[in-house]
């Protein structure tokens, strides 16, 4: 019975994982497809780029991405998605950006305003929150890519602003002009990274303690989960104390 119970944790894990992977493909697969509506040509369009650039960074098989592109180059009759920046702020005036392609707008802003009510927070206007966060390119790689002053010589190289190495890895940062550069320099030089991507990184953080972080990590949890949102941002810390306790 042990035995027959592992396999069943094991095969709960696996699909759990393979519900997850879906979820990130149907997210860059529409972004792909939206992206690629201002010409399919990657050469010539600097958000398909940054598009494929992070669906290689998910393994995206190259057909899936093709397909993506296709349908976002043609005509066809897929739903028109529009993009729409929501800001506000989350337990302890965490600041929070959530980035979203939706078919329907009124659908989405209720979703995603009932999300931060049932966490404590509270949307606020388009700007509200975004000047405390820097818009940049982010590329990952593990820590076996190389040493931090190999990676930050590699990049600088490349044309990127700065690198950040620890025990996790290395987040090489570029200016977003010079994502789709940076990023195909780096590919070359190190191999496909962990992950790519634009992002809002803050320019300071909010201190927060055991409650907030769990209530906040449900807010934040519930946003990722969301069909039409396509990354979130917030300028929390918590400590590492914190994280232990919350089993993180």
């Amino acid at each position: 019975m042990a035995g027959h119970s592992q396999f069943k944790n094991i095969m709960y894990r696996k699909g759990a994982q393979d519900a997850k992977r879906a979820k990130v493909f149907s997210k860059l697969i529409r972004e792909l497809t939206v992206a690629a509506r201002s010409g399919p040509d990657a050469a010539a369009n600097p958000r398909l780029r940054t598009a494929i650039t992070a669906a290689k960074a998910a393994n995206m098989p190259k057909e899936t991405m093709e397909r993506a592109i296709t349908r976002g180059g043609g005509v066809g009759d897929d739903a028109n998605f529009e993009e729409i920046r929501y800001e506000g702020y989350g337990p302890n005036g965490v600041a929070v950006i959530v980035e979203a392609l939706t078919d329907n707008r009124n659908r989405t802003a209720a979703e995603i305003r009932a999300l931060f009510s049932k966490h404590g927070g509270s949307l606020g206007e388009t700007n509200s929150v975004s000047f405390m966060f820097d818009h940049v390119g982010s590329i990952c790689y593990p820590p076996g890519a190389g040493s931090g002053d190999e990676i930050f010589e590699v990049a600088l190289e490349a044309g990127a602003d700065d690198v950040i190495s620890n025990e996790t890895g290395h987040e090489i940062i570029c200016a977003v002009d010079d994502f789709s550069a940076v990023a195909e320099a780096l590919e070359k030089t190190i191999g496909s990274p962990a992950s790519a991507g634009l992002v809002w990184r803050p320019e300071t953080t909010v201190a927060i303690g055991d409650d907030a972080a769990e209530t906040l990590f449900k807010l934040l949890e519930g946003l990722d989960e969301n069909d039409d949102v396509r990354a979130v941002s917030a300028n929390y810390e918590v400590s590492e104390e914190a994280m232990r306790n919350l089993g993180a």
